[in-house]
């Protein structure tokens, strides 16, 4: 929602006149303001009357209303960014005053700043609570977050209040970013406001993605420090549920749960097949528990692969600012996978040192070289004549898109789709392919039309989902990394055809040779 142009001409009573007695009077204006709009639509909320018959209204007016319902819902979300920061400063401030009153004005007497300056956020916290019906955790992380956007990301305040983010996207990169200081969150903020086109259809997952690798790209040895601190914490959590049901939590390294959960749900797979009854999940579970309680049906020692994506200064230089991308999962600090890697890719001095056992030659990963555009920072692609997409090149379109593609989907990615459909005349190319969750790949039913798009100011990747409404979102992969700055050592080895820049990547013996390099 744009904010009103001042007019010279528009008089006494117009947008500009009323615009500046708002300004002058402050949020006591503001808040009659909304309150006499608010009482409008209560009445017409409690007595509808006709205004939602469809008959005789076309579908567009309800997408017309819809869409302002948007505007305005994104204004109030970045209003409400700003009040709450105002809010609690103005705690903070008579929490001050209360403090040096109650001193009587003697220096030595006052409570230290910090004492009182929490004390006035936990009243913040709990008023905004009562207010917004949130948990009093949640409401202080509003509180916290609130405050990093307004000091230090203006950018992402500005995209939440028009429009170009969700306020949930937004919240969750502000807090993502709550183990910087305020100039490393000032440049997360200009980082990802130049990105801000590729993430206009991303959901919270691929902003929280993002968001962690820029903050591995400017502060890798912090992300290396809170790595390994978090492995530290790893443990199991029991949380009762609702008819005789609980959750069990694992906190673990991200490359060992990814590995975990795709051997359980291989394995439910392999149970589908000869019979089992109950849905994918299901039999994740029983899986699980049979395996955990020693049962008779007891998973056994299998191979397993996950593609994991690193450069190679990353991997032999720590401090490079380069992440790592776990499929799957996404940015990861290289020091999470760096070892596993160097594991599973030297052999052992003794082949009874080996952890893999005999099994260990089998097993063995093997680094391929990958490359990456300069420009997008994306693997370069790959094609092929069938309809089904070939091994080599599913696992090309998992490694780019690392989740579904779904605008605002934050599911995991489960099928290859084709973006124009192979009864279309598709190709089965990484150019026309995605990877999507099961819903997402049914597009066709939903979606009024799905195409790739061509931005020759940013190139890459790119599909366009446009609703029934008219809404279009265009989604794009996440970079692997940063594209880097052209320089001697950058360009040491020339690509070969078919890719630019460089990247690499761990695959597993058996894995298809990589798309493109040597």
């Amino acid at each position: 929602m744009s904010p009103p142009q001042p007019d010279p001409d528009d008089g006494p009573t117009g947008p500009s006149a009323l615009l500046a007695a708002l300004r002058e009077r402050g949020p006591e204006a503001m808040a009659e303001l909304i309150g006499d709009d608010g009482f409008l639509l209560g009445s017409i909320l409690a007595a509808p009357e006709g205004m939602f018959e469809v008959e005789g209204r076309e579908r567009r007016d309800y997408v017309n209303l819809l869409a302002k319902l948007q505007e305005a819902r994104a204004v109030f979300d970045a209003l409400e960014a700003h009040t709450v920061v105002a809010l609690a400063e103005a705690t903070r401030r008579d929490q001050r005053e209360a403090a040096r009153d109650e001193a009587g004005h003697e220096q030595g007497a006052e409570q230290s700043l910090d004492r009182v300056n929490a004390r006035a956020d936990g009243i913040t916290r709990r008023d905004l609570s009562l207010m917004t019906m949130r948990s009093p955790s949640a409401a202080g992380h509003t509180v916290a977050s609130a405050r990093r956007l307004v000091t230090s990301m203006p950018h992402l305040l500005a995209a939440m209040g028009t429009g170009k983010a969700t306020a949930a996207a937004v919240y969750a990169a502000a807090g993502a970013a709550s183990v910087l200081d305020q100039h490393q969150c000032e440049e997360v903020d200009a980082m990802l406001h130049a990105r801000l086109p590729d993430l206009s259809a991303a959901g919270t997952r691929k902003w929280k993605q993002a968001v962690a690798a820029a903050i591995g790209e400017l502060d890798p040895e912090g992300s290396v420090l809170r790595h390994r601190r978090a492995r530290r914490g790893r443990h199991v959590t029991f949380t009762p549920g609702e008819h005789g049901m609980a959750t069990i939590s694992v906190q673990m390294p991200a490359i060992e749960a990814r590995l975990v959960r795709k051997r359980l749900s291989l394995e439910a797979e392999r149970r589908l097949v000869e019979g089992a009854k109950g849905g994918h999940g299901a039999l994740m579970v029983d899986a699980l528990t049979d395996t955990v309680l020693g049962r008779e049906d007891a998973m056994g020692q299998v191979a397993l692969d996950v593609g994991v994506i690193i450069t190679d200064r990353a991997l032999f230089h720590p401090g490079s600012g380069d992440v790592a991308q776990i499929e799957g999962y996404g940015p990861v600090p290289a020091e999470a996978v760096r070892e596993q890697l160097r594991a599973v890719t030297v052999d052992p001095i003794a082949p009874e040192q080996d952890t893999f056992g005999t099994d260990g030659p089998a097993v063995r990963a093997v680094i391929r070289r990958l490359y990456t555009h300069p420009t997008s920072g994306e693997l370069v692609s790959m094609d092929s004549r069938a309809r089904a997409f070939p091994p080599a090149l599913g696992r090309f379109l998992s490694w780019r898109d690392s989740s579904c593609r779904g605008p605002f989907c934050n599911a995991s990615s489960r099928h290859h789709d084709h973006i124009t459909p192979h009864s279309r005349g598709g190709p089965t190319s990484a150019d026309n392919g995605q990877d999507v969750c099961a819903h997402c790949n049914q597009k066709e039913d939903d979606a009024l039309c799905v195409e790739r798009v061509e931005d020759p100011e940013r190139p890459g990747h790119r599909v366009a989902w446009t609703g029934y409404g008219g809404t279009t979102r265009v989604s794009a992969p996440l970079p692997l990394r940063e594209p880097a700055n052209t320089s001697d050592e950058d360009c040491a080895d020339d690509p070969p055809p078919g890719g630019e820049g460089e990247g690499s990547s761990t695959l597993p013996d058996d894995s298809a040779p990589p798309p493109t390099g040597p």
